[in-house]
Parts: structure tokens; sequence; C-alpha cells
């Protein structure tokens, strides 16, 4: 839009955009910076943390961790390290598969008490192929208020510049490891529409490809390793193309591999329609 701008950004909101009845999930609606509420007592909050980029934290996750009164983490020595890069000092307690049933009970009866407890993983977003659903179920189930500090996410992140289609997409993070288990999950996986995102190690992400190859050889897909980092590489082509190419040099750093949906069902392959409007 071109002309007068609505709302200059370093002048308090006119009282007409503040309304809350603005349409859709991804409607903003500004606050004012310099005044940002206080954490609600009794709240866990889900912070995203970066995963690799540490520009990529959010002004909220950093305001969220300053003030909460408690950090859990799936590694405190790895969150240890990004709190000190910004300067934070806070209590760190780990939160991980061994010890989360044990943890949750702690960390509920602390937000009884009405403490705020910031949960966060190495990487990413809490509870995405990482520590933190059972905190948040747990949490739910008590009627303990969470509260979403939305971030850095890979598989969104890999996604958005696959190529691939994003109008219909699953998640279905990391296959089994047992071969038996894996074939057939992977077997049923193929079969549903849409874009399969998925995330892979170093160590198996040659073997996924070969098995791709051997069910679904023409799929496209899109394998991308160290996202926001400085050796950040993509690697598209069809599912044997890509399997060739990840026999040239080992690699590095989890994975994030996306299918594209069956043929027929890509946008990027059907032909182009008539304009029902003759233009």
């Amino acid at each position: 839009m071109e002309g007068k701008a609505l709302w200059d950004g370093n002048k308090p909101l006119p009282a007409r955009f503040r309304s809350a009845t603005s349409p859709g999930p991804d409607s903003v609606t500004p606050v004012d910076a310099a005044t940002p509420p206080p954490l609600i007592p009794g709240t866990l909050y889900l912070v995203a943390t970066p995963i690799g980029n540490l520009e990529d934290i959010t002004l909220r996750a950093l305001r969220v961790l300053r003030e909460c009164d408690l950090v859990a983490a799936e590694d405190t020595r790895r969150t240890g390290q990004l709190l000190q890069h910004f300067n934070l000092r806070k209590p760190l307690v780990s939160y991980f598969r061994f010890n989360e049933a044990k943890r949750s009970v702690e960390i509920l009866e602390r937000l009884r008490g009405g403490g705020t407890v910031a949960l966060v993983t190495d990487a990413g977003s809490p509870g995405i192929s990482d520590p933190g659903t059972r905190m948040v179920a747990d949490a739910v189930q008590a009627g303990i208020r969470v509260e979403p500090v939305p971030g850095p996410c890979a598989m969104v992140a890999a996604l958005t510049a696959s190529g691939l289609p994003t109008d219909e997409f699953h998640f279905a993070g990391f296959l089994p490891v047992k071969a038996g288990q894996r074939q057939r999950r992977l077997t049923t996986l193929l079969q549903i529409p849409g874009t399969m995102c998925l995330y892979e190690s170093p160590w198996r992400i040659q073997k996924l490809l070969n098995e791709i190859t051997v069910l679904a050889p023409q799929r496209r897909v899109v394998a991308c390793r160290e996202l926001t980092k400085r050796f950040e590489e993509w690697i598209r082509g069809t599912a044997q193309e890509v399997a060739a190419d990840l026999t040239k040099k080992p690699r590095k750093g989890e994975f994030v591999v996306l299918i594209g949906p069956p043929s027929g069902e890509d946008p990027a392959e059907e032909p182009d329609l008539p304009d029902p409007e003759g233009h």
C-alpha cells in the first residue's frame, strides 16, 4: 500500500488500532514495548531458543528468561551458556527424558505456589521432538496456565525455504531405529497427502534416503542441515539424486528431510489451467 503510513512505530498506537477483535490467528495487535505486561504467577512458559544463530532469539524470550523464577532446561550446561551470552543469571534445573516424571512433579508444585517457570530445550521449540510434551500435558491436567513464547523451529524454517508445497504438511519427527518398525512407519507416512517432514541423525541419513529411494524414487526431496549456521546446506532433487549426493562426503549435524507429496498432488507439477475469466 502506497502513501502515508497508518502508524509510526515511534509513536503510541492509536486507540482505533488496539482492538482485540482483529481477524485471524496471525493478526498483530501491537503493544507498548516500553511497558510489556509482567509475567503471570503460576504460569509455565514454553520458550523457543535459537537453533544455531543466536540472533534469532526473540525479545520476548529474553524477557521471560530474565524475569522468570526458574528455568527448566534439557541440558543445564548448554542453556547456561545461552543465558551467559545474554548476561542472564537464573536458577536452572534439568528436565530431560530420563527424569521428566520426577521433575514434572517438582515443577508443578512450584507453579501451584505461584512461581513462574520457563521450559527450554537445547534448540528450537519445546515439545517438538524434544522434551516438554509430558510437562505440558501434566500442567494442563492440573489446571496450570501454559503460555507459548514462539520462536525458532527447524521444521518450520526448513519447510518454508524448501520449495515444496506448504498448504498441507505433516511432521513425523524421527523414525524408529529398528528396521521393521522403521520400514512400516515410512511406508505409511509416504501414503499421507501433502509434504512430509522428518528429522534424522547424520548417522542414519544415508539409510533414510536409500529407503525413500526404494519406496518412492521419484518423489521430490529436500535435505538440509546446520540451519541458520555458517555451514548451512541444502540438497534438493529426487530421492535417488539426494541419496547419491549424500554418498560424496560425510556430513555432520542433524538433518531436516522434507518429502514432496505423491505425483498429482504437487502444484508445481500441475499444468496451468485456463483462466475462467479468459485472461
